[in-house]
């Protein structure tokens, strides 16, 4: 027998209990090696980049990407070196129990390979069991489907490798000849032999479009409301004069919370019910800082942002007031040296708050190089779990998008939020008491007010003031 190896999904962190496998790099039948990227695995805070470890084949994907999460120990895929038969495979499969302790170990009963009561829906008679032989090649997810909708697996010819059963292969025993209706599924007799979604088929059907030119891009081929919507005719004409006004579909698009967003939502709630918010509010004149951004980038060769000088000037007042750049623990104020300074990032897939470790010992380039790489992995969604754990203060810049001020809420267990808005030319008075034009840029102190008093959070707001209008303290 061939070496064989079960990947099972990883832990990341004390508080993962499941994953999603978001996509395969690699097919059934691919050889890899070592350090290359393997799948990308969602949590429910990042997405993660798996690379092997070792050099090796993937003989079998039992969990196919895009589909539901799987707990933590659960059988991902099975690789070799190549050597093993595939009744070793199926054989290794179906002996195949998770690490005691791992999450998936108590549902391990459920996947014995042993035959198992389904119902089925006879002619004109009550439903009656059916016995499926689980010990046929046949995948987690045809599996499945066969036993909610009841189908017997005994006359379907697999089409996958070895005569494997695919998830295919039960859905076109749904679409056979039979009159009869299955309850549950989604896949009714009449739909023909295109495999997509009901709203897919009712949009092809308001526009008179053959599914039969449209190429699915979904899970397994399925056409999807997107690949339909493709194939629509975009009218750019006007309307002629005198015409009625002819309504069209406003279907929505419905799009349920991916982990990412449902962690975000979940904390942003709690913060918000549970912190005692506080707002403190200031203008800080920019023009000095504007003028010598302009000039560093020159010297250093860098490429800094207006929001980078923000990061460092922060960074370097909160190393000033400890009681500012702290973290709230239960009943425990726990107080940092140095500043981790979060960047909140609008990702594809929501929020993200990826943290510039010790922002107060960093130089202007090198603050501008990780701010960079951060914002740039988040967009990929290939942020890993030590660059978003932990930070003992944010910064929140809407300013880009026009925004002239708003309060944030704040991300525990920190203490506070900064809220950056735009920079806008004002009209000012001078020390002499006459009227100019300056930039200016407002911010909001979002506070924690059962660890941070206002009198703190005030004199916080007033270094920074000062640091921003004369950066030239930023590189004393």
């Amino acid at each position: 027998m061939g070496k064989i190896r079960a990947f099972t999904m990883p832990k990341w962190g004390i508080e993962m209990t499941e994953g999603t496998v978001a996509e395969w790099k690699f097919a059934e039948g691919d050889s890899f090696a070592r350090g290359d990227l393997i799948c990308l695995i969602e949590t429910a805070k990042i997405t993660n980049e798996v690379e092997a470890e070792y050099d090796a084949t993937i003989r079998r994907i039992v969990v196919e990407g895009g589909g539901d999460a799987e707990p933590v120990g659960a059988l991902l895929a099975v690789f070799d070196d190549g050597s093993a038969s595939d009744e070793e495979i199926e054989s290794f499969i179906a002996d195949f129990k998770p690490a005691e302790g791992g999450v998936a170990a108590g549902k391990q009963k459920k996947k014995e390979a042993k035959p198992k009561e389904a119902a089925i829906a006879g002619e004109g008679d009550k439903p009656r069991a059916i016995t499926i032989d689980t010990n046929r090649p046949i995948s987690p997810e045809a599996l499945k489907l066969a036993e909610t909708e009841g189908v017997d697996i005994t006359d379907i010819e697999g089409s996958g490798r070895g005569g494997r059963i695919t998830f295919q292969d039960v859905q076109q025993a749904l679409r056979g000849p039979s009159s009869r209706s299955y309850k549950g599924t989604t896949v009714l007799p009449d739909e023909g032999e295109y495999y997509a979604s009901p709203l897919a088929r009712r949009i092809a059907a308001i526009h008179g479009i053959s599914l039969g030119e449209v190429k699915g891009t979904g899970a397994r081929g399925r056409i999807s409301k997107k690949d339909v919507l493709a194939k629509v005719p975009q009218d750019t004409g006007a309307p002629a004069l005198g015409a009625p006004f002819v309504p069209v579909a406003n279907e929505p698009d419905i799009q349920p919370f991916d982990k990412i967003r449902k962690v975000v939502a979940k904390r942003l709630t709690a913060a918000k019910q549970t912190i005692p918010h506080f707002y403190l509010r200031v203008s800080v004149r920019a023009d000095a800082l504007l003028a010598v951004r302009k000039t560093a980038n020159m010297v250093l060769g860098a490429k800094a942002s207006v929001n980078d000088y923000i990061v460092m000037a922060s960074a370097k007042a909160l190393a000033k007031h400890r009681d500012v750049n702290v973290q709230l623990h239960g009943e425990e104020i726990h107080s940092f040296p140095h500043a981790d300074v979060a960047v909140a990032v609008a990702s594809p897939k929501g929020l993200v708050t990826p943290i510039v470790r010790q922002a107060d010992r960093m130089r202007i380039d090198q603050i501008a190089g990780a701010t960079k790489g951060l914002i740039e992995k988040a967009k990929e969604g290939r942020l890993g779990y030590e660059e978003m754990d932990g930070g003992t203060f944010t910064v929140s810049n809407l300013g880009m998008f026009g925004i002239e001020n708003f309060d944030a809420i704040i991300n525990p267990p920190q203490g506070a939020i900064l809220a950056v808005g735009a920079a806008e030319r004002r009209a000012v008075e001078n020390e002499a008491g006459d009227i100019e034009f300056a930039t200016m840029i407002s911010m909001t102190l979002s506070v924690d007010h059962r660890a941070i008093d206002g009198a703190a959070g005030a004199q916080f707001l007033q270094t920074l003031k000062a640091l921003m209008e004369d950066p030239e303290q930023l590189f004393a």
